[in-house]
């Protein structure tokens, strides 16, 4: 699903088989942007979409971006690494957000299969690479280990190992059992201290915005995505589907998606309005519940009185309210 930045409205969605991965999505949607007409795109999107490939594309089709991507992977370490010490100084923090953020220009190693000419083109690509520390989230970090840490002890220990843990017993621990002395664990300091180094950090890599603080807030806004799904499952029932066809369910996908764009509507009218100060969403559908309307054969539709507070509220939202009977 898209939304647009400006209107926090959605406005395309397709659907997917649940076993396809988000980095094959890709292709298909710039075929799809492309045929919609959009111009000037720019794609944000979380780390689940990252590879070589969907990078490469994205240039290829002259696209800008805004995409999270992994701490272990080569190229992000090497980076990192470089500007690990001087991340964490007063000039980086900011105030706003209670992290450190930093940027680095660094170049995109390009590739290119060209099937009708023949071989590959290669060459490099500007790319902003920003990093932030979080000092409240490396804390957190630290204590998920120290638990899962004691917990794979407890386990080995006791003789009662798990087996989806077992990568995790061989990485974090050196594990000697004898017949005299049963099972003795010392930890792999180097693996925790390693583990630990990254704390705290995350990665946001971008051909576009040059700016650490504006790439964030552009980021942090993809939460709207995330939060539509969660009002399609929970406000507007849809967690269950509960069809019997494909037919059916395309259909009330579409339905849902219209509903969608109301409730996005309405969440954004309250934001901008801060209704959220006196009013739930579901307090103030409530509101608008109570109106009745009365319709008859021959005769036009008739509405119930409306208060001031729904007149208030309708304006609040920049809706003309409906003439009410006096």
């Amino acid at each position: 699903m898209l939304f647009g930045e400006k209107s926090n409205l959605p406005f395309y969605y397709r659907k997917l088989a649940g076993n396809i991965s988000d980095v094959k999505t890709v292709k298909n949607l710039l075929e799809d942007i492309d045929s919609l007409g959009c111009s000037k795109v720019k794609l944000v999107m979380d780390r689940g979409f990252y590879s070589e490939e969907n990078i490469n594309d994205l240039y290829k089709n002259h696209l800008k971006f805004l995409i999270a991507t992994k701490l272990s992977l080569k190229f992000v370490k090497t980076e990192l690494n470089k500007v690990r010490e001087t991340t964490r100084t007063w000039s980086n923090y900011s105030q706003k957000y209670d992290l450190y953020a930093t940027s680095t220009t660094i170049n995109w190693a390009y590739s290119q299969d060209r099937p009708y000419k023949g071989g590959t083109l290669r060459g490099k690509r500007r790319m902003y690479f920003h990093i932030y520390f979080n000092s409240e989230k490396a804390v957190e970090d630290e204590k998920n280990l120290n638990s899962l840490l004691c917990k794979l002890q407890e386990e080995i220990e006791s003789g009662k190992r798990r087996p989806e843990n077992e990568n995790k017993y061989v990485k974090y621990f050196n594990i000697i059992t004898t017949p005299a002395k049963g099972t003795k664990v010392t930890a792999k300091e180097e693996v925790i201290i390693e583990a630990r180094k990254n704390y705290g950090y995350f990665v946001l890599l971008s051909n576009d915005l040059k700016d650490p603080i504006k790439a964030l807030e552009i980021y942090r806004n993809k939460d709207l995505v995330e939060k539509a799904f969660g009002d399609l499952k929970e406000r507007l029932n849809f967690n269950r589907p509960a069809v019997s066809s494909d037919q059916s369910l395309n259909g009330k996908l579409f339905v849902e998606f219209i509903a969608l764009i109301y409730l996005s509507y309405i969440k954004k009218m309250m934001q901008d309005k801060n209704l959220f100060k006196k009013h739930t969403m579901h307090g103030l559908l409530d509101e608008f519940d109570v109106i009745e309307c009365f319709e008859q054969p021959g005769h036009r539709l008739q509405l119930g009185e409306i208060t001031k507070l729904q007149t208030e509220l309708y304006e609040s939202m920049e809706i003309t309210p409906p003439t009410s009977l006096h």
